[in-house]
């Protein structure tokens, strides 16, 4: 999975994908490792879909973009626009509604 590096990667995937799911995610954060390979499985299940990870220590901006107030939350992106999110841990067939709202 794409860890995206700025807020110029994040825009270049939204206009270049129909589809993409992003995990907004900080390493010292215990749900954030919970939830990983929850999202790496609905990733591999779904292949159509782009799936990124954002730092929210790396990338601030792209975190009050989207209003990110507590992690892990996770989008779905359709056409570019968020179409469906979610905070914290979540179980599996929780995030693959999430997930399906970007097809």
């Amino acid at each position: 999975m794409k860890i995206v590096e700025d807020m110029k990667e994040f825009d270049s995937i939204l206009a270049e994908n129909k589809s993409v799911f992003a995990d907004f995610y900080a390493d010292w954060c215990g749900p954030c490792k919970m939830v990983g390979p929850v999202v790496e499985g609905l990733a591999a299940k779904y292949p159509e879909i782009t799936f990124v990870k954002v730092n929210v220590d790396d990338n601030p901006e792209l975190a009050e973009r989207y209003g990110v107030m507590s992690i892990p939350a996770m989008f779905a992106f359709k056409d570019g626009q968020p179409a469906a999110s979610t905070l914290g841990f979540q179980p599996e067939a929780a995030l693959e509604r999430i997930v399906l709202q970007a097809k």
